[in-house]
């Protein structure tokens, strides 16, 4: 009897064992809207995801929004246009955004992670500015990427990770209302944890 109480405990547990792996944790971003669920790569960013595992571990994306949308209809005819669902606390707790250490840069030329659809990546301003605000690729967006079109300086933006689960809720996200880039309302994050 003890040996097959054994026997079936270790059958429990070993595969949620093996599903875990360190090289690519999973992180789950709780929304009003549904569920997204990111693996990150922090072999090939260690910095950014990183950083952005140590803002979740902080708590820092408790009552955090997605507020920002690039689409279609929203941007400068002429220029590349960029699809994505942004996020983070830039509106719910900007005194926290802003006063956080920039994280160094991490182009996609060093870490190989380029922005496809549902990659995961840090908004920034100039390179090292990047800290909790996040986004989210709707499509392929080549010109994030190091030499792209979408960023001035070239260096383009730090992906880190990529939706495994979720898309519908990104896209749907995605096709909420807005104006002039916003979200009207923004979609409330009510956070972001470990798997």
């Amino acid at each position: 009897m003890k040996r097959c109480l054994l026997f079936l405990l270790l059958a429990g547990v070993l595969p949620a064992c093996k599903s875990y792996n360190p090289n690519t944790p999973h992180v789950i971003i709780r929304t009003s809207a549904g569920d997204i669920e990111v693996e990150l790569y922090p072999k090939q960013a260690p910095k950014t995801a990183g950083a952005f595992l140590s803002y979740i571990d902080s708590g820092f994306y408790k009552k955090g929004s997605f507020y920002r949308v690039l689409n279609d209809d929203n941007q400068v005819t002429g220029a590349g246009i960029s699809r994505l669902i942004q996020g983070g606390i830039w509106k719910t707790n900007h005194s926290r955004a802003i006063a956080l250490p920039g994280v160094q840069h991490e182009t996609t030329r060093e870490t190989h992670i380029l922005h496809t659809n549902g990659t995961i990546s840090m908004a920034r301003g100039e390179p090292g500015t990047a800290t909790t605000e996040f986004f989210i690729c709707v499509g392929d967006q080549p010109g994030f990427d190091f030499g792209g079109e979408n960023n001035p300086d070239g260096q383009g933006y730090a992906a880190f990770g990529k939706v495994v689960s979720g898309m519908d809720i990104v896209k749907a996200i995605y096709e909420g209302p807005e104006n002039n880039q916003s979200f009207t309302p923004p979609i409330p994050i009510l956070g972001i944890s470990r798997k």
